[in-house]
């Protein structure tokens, strides 16, 4: 079953140029824009931004601010040692007809990006549900758009899911 949804949106790949190119930004550069998004996101939330003293308030509420990128770094931490202990290699590497739109080297499961981006949506939703919504459809599609690029299966980005939405779901009370 793996296997099958894999290639459900792996043969999306290579249809168009512009479809790859979509592919591609949003497997690879996406990321770094929801990274900043959230950022600013979780700033203004906590009106750091609009403060008269920012980095005061920013002292105040270092805690709160943290908690979101927290989760996801050792979301992100975890994962890649899970990597190491499982060892399952890529789809190029499993299914010799995939010719991926990205080179990835190191292992598959769980997904990093995955992992990471759940994580931060999840601690995102604990303290903003609309906005969480917003950062959760972003993980699934950075998720999606790295299957159909050919460089992870789905259950490398289902795991990476599950376990960034369990890290952030611990951590919300540290």
């Amino acid at each position: 079953m793996n296997d099958q949804i894999f290639y459900f949106f792996y043969n999306l790949a290579h249809q168009s140029k512009l479809l790859d190119q979509l592919v591609v930004f949003f497997a690879f550069y996406f990321p770094y824009v929801v990274i900043i998004l959230a950022g600013v996101f979780i700033l203004m939330h906590h009106e750091v931004l609009r403060a008269q003293e920012p980095f005061k308030v920013f002292m105040q509420k270092k805690k709160e601010i943290s908690k979101a990128f927290l989760a996801g770094i050792l979301a992100w931490i975890l994962a890649q040692v899970l990597k190491f202990l499982f060892s399952f290699g890529r789809p190029a590497e499993a299914l010799t007809v995939i010719n991926p739109l990205l080179t990835k080297t190191d292992y598959s499961f769980p997904s990093g990006h995955a992992t990471f981006f759940m994580a931060l949506a999840i601690s995102i939703f604990f303290f903003h549900k609309k906005a969480g919504y917003l950062f959760i459809f972003f993980a699934l599609l950075i998720g999606i758009a790295r299957i159909i690029a050919g460089v992870h299966f789905p259950v490398d980005i289902l795991g990476g899911f599950v376990l960034g939405a369990l890290i952030a779901y611990f951590s919300r009370n540290i």
